[in-house]
């Protein structure tokens, strides 16, 4: 039997890295134009897998409107193989459900043409997500294509205890929950069948080396040779080129084919010692130095704003919509798909992961700005919609009403801010300045809140303030103002998930709270659960009451040299850490009431100012990093930590915010939390799982560091107790030895790869403020309920004033109830074809737990799969790792 050669022709299209963004749209229409040409002249050419990425059609439409037809026909006659994602996006650094709606839309946009390639296409990501066997199979994807995170092996080798090997490019892979799909690694890269000789000679060299690379990892006489690479323009005589091999290799049939072709005949003839490997793949076996792992560091800004924006969509704007729409009868879904495509833009690897050039990661901020505004407007109409329907007349005449919505899916323990109006006096009514004077020389008064039963609740109540505001109504022109108001801060003591509660803020005098939550001149925050004490060397103990134990030394700032690029870390030789510990601080207390006291304390650090000269030479010269002598300057600079500690009533989660000035450049900034565990693993935040990782390397393990992703949280514990680091946009940290490392600032000044591209913004000059957070637990079962306080953290409340009035929504209410202490909820929103009610979420353990969710006393209807399409009845149990999706009867 004739072994069979599968040519799949393709172009790797990064919509921008080593140049802008539009250098790399200009040359894709050149390669569409020449694409349709070929399709249009070459009859035998069979077709082209264009990248699994439907916006390539929106970029290429962009400037080539008429061409829509033609791009259809070729869709429609299978030459142009589509789908089935919207973007390809590094699954690491984007949210879990950036992941999901990256399907969806991409599902969705496909559909729009013709039939999606049903592949789960990852072929340059930076490592592969544990749980991508379960979401791609709940996407109806029973195959995902990778070219990072496994190591081949080939025939010549044995695979012994590795888990992250295997000896063929054919592979099952197994998720954590036990969902299996079919792998396909690209053991020779995606590129190994790029630019086929058309000449005897040069293809006789060229397909006695790629046939012997291909079967020294194929499984089966089913060979694939990927007709293309990066930027690739289209081969125009793969025809002949083709038609040549058939001619020069009689005992191989070469054939210009598809993916879904190649692997229905490859699936077909898998030897029984077929391989596995199980959950992430992040090249855990070999020697360290490529996982790619600190993009999740490289301009950390980008990370921010993501998480930023992410949060601002998926657990704000959208929760508040679905609330709303049962006022309305509406639902904002082409705004929100707006907003989501805008975001997404920024995801594919080499932007979201910041390792292409200035003028790309520019234009990044723009669509975060645009995405992040869509966000916003859509929550403020829902919640104007909401509190225009709840009913406040239970409140006095002369009260000022508000409510407090949660659309965290954990109950919240802090406090929520109001800004309240007192009065307002038109420009129509008074010249502005006049207005202005008006309010400022009316008597001061006092004022207190209280809740909807008229129970008296803990606030702290600003002076009276007088500003410049304006309202934009919907049937008249503009109304500008000056508004004299207050900023209210209450006590949420318990706020339910996915609920609101009115308040009214009344006049009248009431004796002051008298408690404070700072002691020892500002070396002390103590509430009921904690104490946080800073040390005389800066560094901060932690004391839980209840558990009765203090963690010592934590929030010491460590800076080290590096020398390295975009993509990865190298600490120059002998380079030792600079710790703020060996520097002077201060302390200064900012905020002292009884819902809250805020300690500032400021670290003055001196770090190098750079790298050496050498690193300029070495960089021009493209040295590999691992052979740079390049070492940090002689000259010192100051570089000043400015750390708000806050401590709130009834929590005990303690949040950090760190503000610096960066005038230094090739460098690295972290925060350490030595923990004083010593065990083999840890946990960390990740795509729908809560991932276990081990704390030590491989033994094929070069690489002196080991960084690792994370979202919102990293946790250390053992039987006895355990700490969660949680964060805000800070996606890269590493345990070393007992301690978690969770970067802040990671400044070079090239992006690396194949060459030399300068990217002195890459150094991230300027301010930076990081937000970061540690809370103590007990045995291990108390762990869970840390990581869903890291998860609410990054969720802000929202407020609203409102006016008194009857409405339909009473005054205090929870939207859904969700009864598991093990289940995160990621989703709350409205399906697109018939405005259903969705609730997506995951188990956040390796057990499995009852579930019970409701609305109104009533359950879910339906389980649904990661398309939101039904697929069997809801029952109320939660399985280990399971991602579940449920339309909510209302």
């Amino acid at each position: 039997m004739k072994k069979k050669v599968y040519i799949i022709s393709h172009s790797h299209w990064d919509r921008e890295w080593y140049m802008a963004y539009e250098q790399h749209h200009m040359r894709l229409v050149q390669l569409m134009d020449d694409l349709l040409e070929l399709i249009e002249k070459d009859p035998n050419f069979h077709s082209f897998h264009l990248d699994g990425q439907t916006i390539i059609l929106d970029d290429y439409l962009q400037v080539r409107p008429e061409r829509k037809e033609a791009l259809q026909q070729a869709i429609a006659s299978g030459k142009l193989q589509i789908g089935p994602f919207y973007i390809l996006q590094d699954d690491f650094l984007i949210s879990s459900e950036s992941n999901v709606r990256n399907m969806l839309i991409g599902m969705e946009e496909s559909k729009k043409w013709g039939t999606p390639v049903m592949l789960g296409y990852f072929p340059d990501t930076f490592g592969n997500m544990g749980q991508t066997p379960q979401m791609m199979k709940q996407a109806d994807l029973p195959t995902a294509a990778f070219g990072r995170g496994v190591k081949p092996i080939g025939f010549d080798n044995e695979v012994l205890e590795d888990r992250y090997t295997s000896q063929y490019s054919e592979m099952n892979w197994k998720g954590p929950d036990g969902t299996e799909i079919f792998g396909l690694l690209f053991a020779n890269w995606y590129s190994n069948g790029n630019e086929i000789p058309a000449n005897e000679s040069a293809a006789k060299a060229f397909w006695d080396q790629k046939l012997a690379d291909a079967q020294r990892y194929a499984s089966t006489n089913h060979l694939l040779m990927m007709n293309g690479v990066d930027h690739q323009p289209v081969q125009k005589d793969i025809s002949k080129a083709i038609a040549l091999a058939n001619q020069l290799y009689p005992e191989y049939e070469f054939i210009h084919s598809s993916f879904m072709d190649y692997l229905a005949a490859v699936q077909t003839d898998l030897p029984e010692d077929l391989g596995q490997v199980t959950g992430e793949l992040t090249s855990q076996e070999t020697d360290g130095w490529f996982t790619l792992a600190n993009t999740a560091s490289a301009r950390v800004y980008l990370k921010q704003w993501n998480t930023k924006v992410s949060r601002q969509l998926e657990n704000i704007a959208e929760p508040l919509a679905a609330m709303a729409y049962e006022l309305t009868g509406e639902y904002p879904h082409d705004q929100l798909d707006y907003a989501w495509k805008t975001l997404m833009q920024n995801h594919p690897h080499d932007s979201i992961c910041g390792c292409s050039v200035d003028e790309v990661h520019r234009e990044m901020l723009p669509r975060f700005e645009k995405a992040n505004e869509v966000g916003k407007y859509l929550a403020d109409e829902a919640v104007a919609q909401l509190v225009n329907g709840i009913d406040t007349s239970v409140f006095p005449s002369d009260s000022y009403p508000f409510v407090v919505f949660n659309t965290a899916s954990t109950a919240k323990q802090g406090t929520a801010k109001v800004d309240i109006e007192l009065k307002r006096i038109p420009f129509q009514e008074q010249y502005p300045s006049e207005g202005y004077d008006t309010l400022a020389k009316e008597p001061k008064r006092h004022y207190h809140v209280i809740n909807q039963t008229g129970q008296m609740i803990p606030a702290v109540i600003s002076e009276e303030q007088i500003r410049f505001d304006y309202d934009l109504p919907k049937d008249r022109f503009r109304m500008p103002y000056m508004e004299k108001y207050v900023t209210v801060t209450i006590d949420t003591a318990h706020l339910p998930a996915f609920s609101w509660e009115s308040f009214a803020l009344v006049e009248g005098t009431v004796d002051p709270l008298q408690d404070s939550l700072i002691k020892d001149n500002g070396r002390i925050l103590e509430n009921e659960q904690v104490k946080v004490a800073i040390t005389t060397d800066g560094s901060v103990n932690l004391t839980d009451k209840q558990l009765g134990k203090t963690v010592e030394n934590l929030l010491i700032f460590e800076d080290v040299g590096d020398i390295a690029n975009e993509y990865i870390f190298k600490q120059p030789k002998n380079d030792q850490p600079i710790l703020s510990t060996v520097f002077n601080h201060q302390l200064e207390i900012v905020e002292d009431t009884p819902l809250t006291g805020k300690i500032r304390v400021i670290h003055e650090m001196k770090i190098p100012k750079s790298a050496n000269d050498l690193l300029t030479l070495e960089q021009q010269k493209v040295v590999d990093f691992r052979q740079r002598e390049a070492q940090r300057s002689d000259e010192l600079i100051p570089f000043i930590l400015t750390t708000e500690i806050t401590l709130d009533r009834h929590s005990r989660r303690v949040s950090f915010e760190t503000t610096v000035n960066n005038q230094a450049k090739d460098h690295r900034l972290r925060v350490l939390f030595p923990t004083t565990i010593e065990v083999d693993t840890h946990e960390a935040d990740s795509i729908y799982e809560t991932v276990v990782r081990p704390n030590c390397t491989s033994k094929h393990w070069e690489n002196p560091s080991n960084p690792q992703h994370q979202h919102a949280f990293v946790n250390m514990h053992n039987e006895q107790f355990g700490l969660t680091v949680s964060n805000f946009g800070l996606n890269e940290y590493e345990i070393v030895e007992d301690a978690i490392a969770l970067t802040l600032l990671r400044s070079v000044g090239e992006l690396g790869d194949w060459g030399y591209f300068p990217t002195p913004e890459a150094q991230c000059l300027g301010t930076h403020t990081f937000s970061f957070g540690i809370e103590l637990h007990g045995e291990p079962a108390s762990r869970y309920e840390t990581y869903k306080q890291a998860h609410s953290a990054q969720i802000p409340i929202t407020t609203q004033q409102t006016s008194i009035h009857e409405g339909s929504l009473p005054p205090q209410h929870q939207y859904v109830t969700v009864a598991g202490d093990l289940f995160e909820v990621t989703a709350l929103k409205r399906r697109k074809e018939d405005e259903a009610l969705i609730l997506r979420g995951y188990n956040l353990s390796d057990q499995a737990a009852d579930l019970c969710v409701e609305k109104d006393g009533q359950a879910p209807a339906y389980l649904l799969n990661l398309l939101e399409e039904r697929k069997e009845d809801y029952q109320a149990t939660l399985r280990p790792y399971e991602i579940k999706t449920l339309e909510i009867k209302e």
